[in-house]
């Protein structure tokens, strides 16, 4: 088989995370800090891919070029195509195809973190040759996703969000392709939603009598589409980490698998794994609990935090009950006021989700 190309899809307005994404494209809102669109560009150099094509939006482009740049940090080389308008998957591969020629390719959608990577997926294409892989993978609520059905190992039928899915198996947001899709993808008419659908696409090689196999997944896959979703996420990472220990404690303890970044400093604090704490982070008089992210630049003093992400240059000061289950984004400030009169004062942004327990 010629030389896989990548594919990873990065543009997309983010709504579901909003206020975090009003300033920042979701695929760099950070899990155990790290981007989301690292781990995809990591999974695709692990499987071998050298050459990978990352589709932008015009909003958070350069946003984007920034965070991921030639690729040569992640041992890739790195083409960006513009989409202009989010006119769906289809269109975003027919948007890439100067850039992937005929070559076969993986497509990895951005904001999808997968916890095996797609070393295997990459593999089973290699060898067996099918005109399309997909991944596939057990969900509890298949009508929520699309959805295939299977005839003999085969993909017989593609079915998006199913009134009564037939099967479990819903589509993981990687999918391998020949160049066959190009014409598949020019053959389909948009959905109802205005937008070229890919399971319209594969669903048309299946009925053009080519071959499309199914891949299950058995590790966690997690679209971090939603703010849940992230710390989900952010716990399934977390409960892989490997403890490691360069910042500077002071009178403070750790417990269990704990990261804290050079640079970074606890004074009176105890912070109990699995949780990272980013560099130049000042921990202070606070406790910071299972499966929570520190940024970098992070300020906590007289806090409590569980279960939560904080991104970089926040500060959280003098609060009287625990945070949890809680996305905080860049340069906020949470603190109490003056102790009288007892009041609530807040300055938020758009959409957000504020809840007083």
């Amino acid at each position: 088989m010629e030389t896989l190309k990548g594919l990873i899809l990065s543009g997309g307005k983010g709504t579901r995370l909003r206020p975090i994404t009003h300033t920042s494209a979701k695929q760099l809102v950070p899990v155990a800090n790290k981007p989301v669109l690292f781990y995809g560009l990591e999974a695709m150099a692990d499987a071998g891919i050298g050459e990978v094509g990352i589709i932008i939006a015009p909003e958070t482009g350069d946003e984007i070029r920034a965070a991921a740049g030639d690729g040569s940090a992640f041992g890739i080389r790195i083409t960006y195509i513009e989409q202009d308008t989010p006119a769906g998957l289809a269109h975003a591969v027919l948007t890439a195809e100067n850039f992937l020629g005929d070559s076969p390719f993986v497509m990895y959608l951005g904001d999808n973190l997968l916890r095996d990577g797609i070393h295997d997926l990459v593999e089973t294409f290699r060898s067996d040759a099918p005109d399309a892989l997909i991944l596939l993978t057990p969900v509890p609520d298949p009508e929520n996703y699309g959805v295939a059905e299977l005839d003999d190992g085969r993909v017989a039928q593609l079915v998006e969000k199913p009134r009564e899915p037939k099967t479990d198996l819903a589509l993981v947001g990687v999918y391998m392709f020949t160049a066959a899709i190009f014409d598949a993808a020019r053959a389909i008419e948009p959905s109802w939603r205005n937008e070229l659908e890919i399971t319209d696409a594969i669903q048309t090689l299946v009925d053009r009598g080519m071959r499309v196999d199914p891949h299950i997944v058995h590790g966690w896959w997690k679209d971090t589409g939603r703010v849940q979703d992230m710390l989900e996420a952010n716990r399934l990472i977390l409960d892989d980490l490997a403890e490691r220990v360069e910042g500077e404690l002071a009178d403070s303890r750790v417990e269990g698998r704990v990261v804290i970044e050079k640079g970074a400093r606890l004074e009176r604090s105890t912070v109990r794994g699995p949780a990272i704490v980013g560099r130049g982070s000042r921990i202070t008089d606070a406790y910071i609990g299972p499966y929570t992210a520190i940024g970098e630049d992070v300020e906590i003093t007289g806090a409590e935090l569980e279960h939560s992400i904080v991104l970089s240059g926040s500060a959280i000061r003098h609060l009287e009950y625990r945070v949890e289950a809680s996305l905080i984004g860049k340069n906020v400030e949470i603190r109490r006021g003056p102790a009288l009169p007892k009041a609530y004062r807040f300055v938020v942004g758009d959409n957000a989700d504020v809840q007083i327990l």
